[in-house]
């Protein structure tokens, strides 16, 4: 258990020692058993029963932002570390092993070297940063971050993530693109860097539509099986121009449907009603619905190009 009420409360969960002390913390406080140590300098309320519900990306932003009690002046948040900040989908294989805060700064200065850090000396041209808006700490832009993963993560992902940073609205409770296209090509142009090759072929299949990772991996196993691009976040309507159901993706000259079947639509009954109720509206209006398996989409991709081809053949 925590004993957060000795603790001034505007110290927050993660606080540095400075801050600690400036709030009239004694130091014997700072060496509670009730405290880990994740940095030198900061200290984080220990809850065994927290950290253990914590999902990865969850985890390893606990990380950052404990490291930016005491990031210093120059240094900012780089890498798979500034995608999780910016919250943009990652592999759950990636995830699992970011076993260090990955933490940049502009050369020549000296990238820092303490447990639980990777640093890295970036060109200044190759690393444009800012402050994040809820966070307020120092991190690379989105358009840099997106340009940083190309030698990290699979083609189809560094995709995803492009896709997942310019994703225009499709409601107005929606939150506003993180950056443009302009700024991706941008980023790319800025310079050489590790990646330039993955960077250039990924830049024109990102598209500004895709609803999510899996979306994205579905797209592209489907154009690179040879089949035609799918529309996105395809609004389906009946002959009297009455909306039926904006799905994931489409082929509207065939009347196909594609949609990927999420976990959360097996576990969340309200959800799983609405999407029967939908699936069948369609399939009245004369619609062909194929769903996508998270299984087949990622270790039976063949299986589901030969069905959306076999489809096609079908309404030809």
């Amino acid at each position: 258990m925590t004993r957060r009420g000795d603790l001034p409360p505007e110290l927050g969960s993660t606080f540095s020692v400075r801050a600690a002390c400036d709030a009239g913390v004694p130091k014997g406080r700072l060496r509670a058993s009730d405290l880990e140590r994740p940095f030198h300098g900061a200290r984080s309320l220990l809850d065994a029963v927290d950290a253990a519900a914590l999902t990865l990306e969850a985890a390893h932003l606990r990380d950052v932002l404990a490291y930016a009690q005491v990031m210093g002046d120059g240094e900012f948040i780089a890498g798979l570390s500034a995608a999780v900040v910016w919250g943009v989908p990652l592999a759950r294989h990636v995830l699992s092993r970011m076993d260090a805060v990955q933490v940049g700064v502009h050369w020549p200065a000296r990238a820092p070297r303490s447990r639980g850090v990777k640093g890295h000396a970036i060109q200044p041209h190759l690393a444009m940063t800012q402050v994040h808006p809820d966070f307020e700490l120092r991190v690379v832009s989105p358009a840099t971050m997106w340009a940083s993963l190309a030698t990290t993560v699979h083609p189809y992902d560094l995709i995803a993530v492009g896709d997942a940073v310019v994703r225009e609205p499709r409601l107005a409770t929606h939150l506003p693109p993180l950056t443009t296209m302009t700024r991706l090509e941008a980023a790319v142009a800025a310079g050489r860097r590790a990646g330039s090759r993955q960077l250039r072929q990924a830049l024109p299949r990102i598209r500004t539509h895709a609803e999510s990772r899996t979306e994205t991996w579905t797209r592209l196993t489907l154009v690179d099986g040879r089949l035609p691009e799918p529309e996105l976040a395809w609004t389906v309507r009946d002959a009297g121009g009455r909306k039926l159901a904006c799905v994931d993706m489409a082929y509207p000259q065939w009347r196909i449907v594609i949609e990927y079947e999420g976990e959360h639509h097996l576990t969340d009954p309200d959800q799983w009603d609405r999407d029967i109720a939908r699936y069948m509206r369609l399939e009245q209006a004369g619609w062909r619905v194929i769903r996508v398996t998270k299984a087949m989409l990622f270790t039976r991709p063949d299986q589901l190009v030969s069905i959306v081809r076999e489809a096609i053949a079908t309404r030809s």
